[in-house]
């Protein structure tokens, strides 16, 4: 113990081993990082409040094609689904009654059906069940599935009027309480 207490005591043998545990670490640091690309490429690991929306192009319902972009200056909500899914059912009578109440003011609803797992026979027949009329478009590829890191159907992304994510909602059915606080936030950013 003398000879620690005496190393201890020495400033300058004490600031010199400091000094090199210090570059040790940084050196350790260094080699040791996990670049970016290894893990997310580079992006945020998936869409979520306070990011840009993923951009998607796809086709509609009624044979059209519909990018988010092109939404811009409008509150979009996004919203995930499948016809087959029962929560998907369940929630979209309120996303219907809020896109009748609020699309005269700048609200959008692009239903984006997982195509991929569904059938275009049933998306109409889901389509016109509910007497659905806002944008129905077609995931075929699944693209805007994985663009989008799709854990649950049905899924909902929020997107305000300068395209960043406001709200994110995995799971439901949502309330219709929840769909019209969270497009009447959106809406009071449109100019």
């Amino acid at each position: 113990m003398p000879k620690l207490s005496s190393l201890v005591r020495d400033p300058v043998r004490w600031g010199a081993i400091v000094l090199g545990v210090l570059i040790l670490g940084g050196i350790w640091i260094a080699v040791s990082q996990v670049p970016a690309s290894a893990t997310t490429s580079g992006a945020i690991p998936s869409p979520r409040e306070g990011f840009a929306a993923p951009d998607f192009t796809l086709d509609t319902l009624d044979g059209q094609s519909i990018t988010l972009s092109d939404l811009r200056g409008k509150a979009v909500v996004v919203n995930l689904w499948a016809a087959w899914c029962p929560p998907c059912r369940a929630e979209m009578p309120a996303l219907q009654a809020a896109y009748e109440m609020d699309r005269d003011r700048g609200l959008e609803i692009l239903a984006v059906d997982m195509t991929y797992q569904d059938r275009e026979q049933d998306v109409l027949r889901f389509v016109q069940e509910f007497g659905l009329t806002f944008t129905v478009a077609l995931d075929r590829d699944g693209t805007v599935a994985r663009q989008y890191l799709l854990r649950a159907l049905p899924s909902t992304f929020f997107v305000g009027p300068d395209g960043v994510i406001r709200k994110v909602v995995i799971g439901g059915p949502m309330s219709e309480a929840t769909i019209r606080s969270t497009v009447r936030e959106m809406l009071e950013e449109i100019p």
